[in-house]
């Protein structure tokens, strides 16, 4: 069985950016994502999704590395002053590496 290396980029969002951040990154270059709700803490407090305006969500591309570094950029300099997001990256490997 043959695989393929890809990158799985990692977005961890405030939930009201999930329409933004789905339009972002299919406009550079993702050809799919899955949307993940989650819940969590960290240096910006808990957000254990009690309320609407506390959801967090998990947004997961799995792509080439430039596509990866593109989308992080525009993520990085359009939402991190502003919003709680966090990006983490992870090499994973693939069968088909066409639908990626």
């Amino acid at each position: 069985m043959e695989t393929h290396k890809k990158i799985l980029l990692v977005v961890i969002a405030e939930a009201a950016l999930e329409r933004q951040l789905v339009a972002d990154v299919k406009r550079l270059g993702a050809h799919g994502y899955t949307v993940i709700d989650v819940r969590g803490g960290g240096a910006r407090g808990a957000r254990e999704a009690d309320w609407d305006a506390d959801r967090s969500i998990q947004l997961e591309v799995i792509c080439d590395e430039s596509v990866a570094q593109t989308i992080s950029a525009h993520i990085h300099q359009s939402y991190f002053n502003d919003y709680a997001v966090t990006i983490f990256t992870a090499d994973v490997s693939v069968l088909r590496p066409q639908k990626f």
